[in-house]
């Protein structure tokens, strides 16, 4: 199964149906009415303007499954998540992938980000990378307990290196997951739900 064809049906723990799969080029309007529909102090913590007219075409366009793997979570035929996995194809870093994960007000607290978090890890697993980072503002715990839950931990703090919605600086908390001692389980998990990426 190619990555663009990524597709997994996952029920949440309060019942709810979800369908994870990989984001579509036809996906514009969908994603573009999920943005718009987060709260501000959400968009906040997110590295672009979502609401900007030019964004959607350009989140589109970065979208190779190469570089950056988006994954969307569809509830009720709406766009409720969106996870990416990004990765440098060369140098240095060219191991460890990148995990970025929003999901709507609605959908937060029912363990919507964590499987998200647990596609994308499979995905990056199944690729070969040894080590998967996130990062978190420091009053994000649901976000924060979604990655731990899944074997990643604080490897270090940034005083003051973002600001939320009133201005005041906050703590970036960076977290890791080095799965190279993971490998084999992670692989397990991986191959149940993705066959190797072609």
């Amino acid at each position: 199964m190619k990555l663009e064809n990524y597709s997994e049906a996952v029920t949440l723990k309060n019942g709810s149906h979800i369908l994870i799969r990989s984001l579509k080029q036809t996906d514009g309007p969908s994603l573009q009415a999920f943005y718009r529909s987060l709260p501000e102090e959400d968009r906040l913590f997110l590295d672009d303007d979502v609401t900007a007219p030019s964004f959607i075409d350009r989140y589109l366009a970065s979208a190779d499954f190469e570089t950056s793997i988006p994954l969307v979570a569809e509830h009720e035929g709406k766009i409720a998540g969106v996870g990416t996995l990004r990765r440098p194809r060369y140098g240095w870093m060219s191991h460890v992938g990148t995990i970025r994960v929003v999901v709507a007000r609605a959908m937060q607290h029912r363990g919507l980000a964590q499987r998200l978090v647990k596609a994308l890890s499979g995905i990056a697993v199944n690729l070969g990378l040894d080590k998967m980072v996130a990062e978190v503002a420091e009053n994000q715990a649901g976000a924060r307990r979604a990655f731990e839950r899944l074997g990643f931990k604080a490897e270090a703090t940034l005083k003051g290196h973002i600001r939320d919605l009133y201005g005041r600086p906050r703590d970036m908390v960076i977290m890791a997951n080095d799965v190279t001692h993971l490998w084999e389980s992670y692989r397990d998990l991986a191959e149940e739900f993705l066959p190797p990426v072609e």
